[in-house]
């Protein structure tokens, strides 16, 4: 049996204001040629198949048409679990249709273990494979708030939270096993952030949990697993060192520092031996480039050099600029526009760092908010009112704290 693990699509996501509907449509169509063609029998979506709980007509198009070709194929199986960027009952809404095309979606975690638990049967009705689809575990999911309680409390309940979900999951599923007297792999899914998980900045990655507890640890993943397809983090990745623990990685760069990665998505192949499955092997499948992206930084000289050498080459693709030479340039934007006038290059971002450094530290017109995460926001509000330093951590861990609450409730209310 193949199966195609694959997570964060984010489908909708623009790149400073760009809209990227054609490579989301490029990508899909990519992916189910892959899928027919490597005679692919499952594929699992590890979370974020949006880039916001409200995705557009245009976006929810493209999502659709997708499933309806993959169903359409020799491909028996689909499994969407939701991510943190994805509105659980938005993905829900259609799952009993989806269900008569054999796309299985769970949107979110409910008090039986046994919604995730997925039971997959060949035509000819036998068990194949069991799929423990854990979505992305929201904090009210795995905890009741206590008035006074502290932080290292909400942290362990957390992390029992999390454990004991999984473990739960997982017997079921070993249950069933059992039950179904067949030796079927077990696969596990989920959507948050282990220790250690490699991220890159401006990948829009966020963090899930309040404190530590935004990476967890492979010691929390149950021992039955047989493969465990992760989201979240966009770097291709395994976890810990294990070859059936991985992170697919996002498909397409979500900025401008992920375009050198490449890109791929995990098939993982299981055989029998004498009636018994055999470990799980896995193979990367590098996703091709739909759109070029380029990071150029450096001085004038440098910048000016690369841009060159680019226009040489005929480059069609959107550049992100950042200066940081010594001398102070007014007129970058005006030199940048000259320098690509007549080439298919657009310059989609340009950062002036020698402005950013010369005016009162990074505070300035030039810096926006594309540069800043909600933490870096707050963090500037405290230096402002010169908060002193032994406060600050708190503070911060209960700015977090509301922070995630909005926006579990703003998810919560689609």
């Amino acid at each position: 049996m193949k199966i195609l693990h694959t997570s964060d699509w984010h489908i909708g996501r623009t790149l400073y204001g760009r809209k990227r509907y054609e490579e989301f449509e490029a990508f899909l169509t990519w992916l189910a040629e892959t899928i027919q063609q490597n005679e692919i029998d499952a594929l699992l979506v590890a979370g974020d198949v949006f880039d916001t709980s409200a995705p557009s007509n245009r976006a929810q198009e493209l999502y659709y048409r997708f499933l309806c070709r993959v169903a359409a194929s020799r491909c028996r199986h689909v499994v969407v679990v939701a991510g943190n960027h994805d509105s659980p009952s938005f993905l829900n809404a259609p799952k009993d249709l989806l269900k008569a095309l054999d796309v299985h979606v769970v949107g979110h975690s409910t008090e039986f273990p046994e919604d995730e638990v997925l039971v997959l049967r060949n035509e000819q009705d036998a068990p194949e494979l069991i799929v423990c689809a854990v979505p992305y575990l929201r904090d009210r999911d795995l905890r009741v708030a206590e008035v006074g309680e502290s932080v290292e409390d909400k942290e362990r309940k957390l992390i029992e939270g999390i454990h004991n979900h999984y473990a739960a999951v997982a017997a079921l599923a070993e249950q069933k096993r059992k039950e179904l007297g067949a030796d079927v792999p077990i696969i596990g899914t989920g959507h948050l952030f282990t220790a250690g998980g490699q991220t890159i900045d401006g990948d829009g990655v966020r963090e899930l949990y309040v404190g530590s507890l935004a990476h967890v640890t492979a010691g929390i993943f149950p021992a039955s697993f047989d493969y465990l397809a992760l989201g979240h983090l966009h770097v291709p990745q395994k976890v810990n060192g294990s070859e059936i623990i991985r992170y697919s990685g996002s498909p397409l760069p979500m900025g401008f520092g992920e375009a050198k990665q490449q890109k791929s998505v995990c098939q993982v192949a299981f055989g029998q031996i004498e009636g018994h499955s055999t470990t799980a092997s896995v193979q990367l499948i590098d996703v091709p480039v739909f759109q070029k992206l380029e990071r150029v930084k450096g001085d004038w000289d440098g910048i000016s050099s690369r841009i060159h050498e680019l226009s040489a080459t005929n480059y069609q693709g959107w550049l992100e600029v950042i200066y940081d030479g010594a001398e102070v340039i007014g007129d970058l934007r005006e030199r940048l526009e000259a320098a690509i006038s007549g080439t298919q290059m657009e310059i989609l971002r340009i950062k002036n760092n020698r402005i950013i450094d010369r005016v009162l530290g990074q505070i300035h017109e030039e810096e926006t908010l594309d540069d800043l995460n909600v933490n870096d926001v707050f963090e500037r509000c405290l230096a402002v009112h010169d908060v002193p330093e032994e406060q600050r951590l708190e503070l911060l861990r209960t700015y977090q704290e509301i922070v995630l609450s909005l926006y579990e409730d703003d998810v919560q209310a689609e």
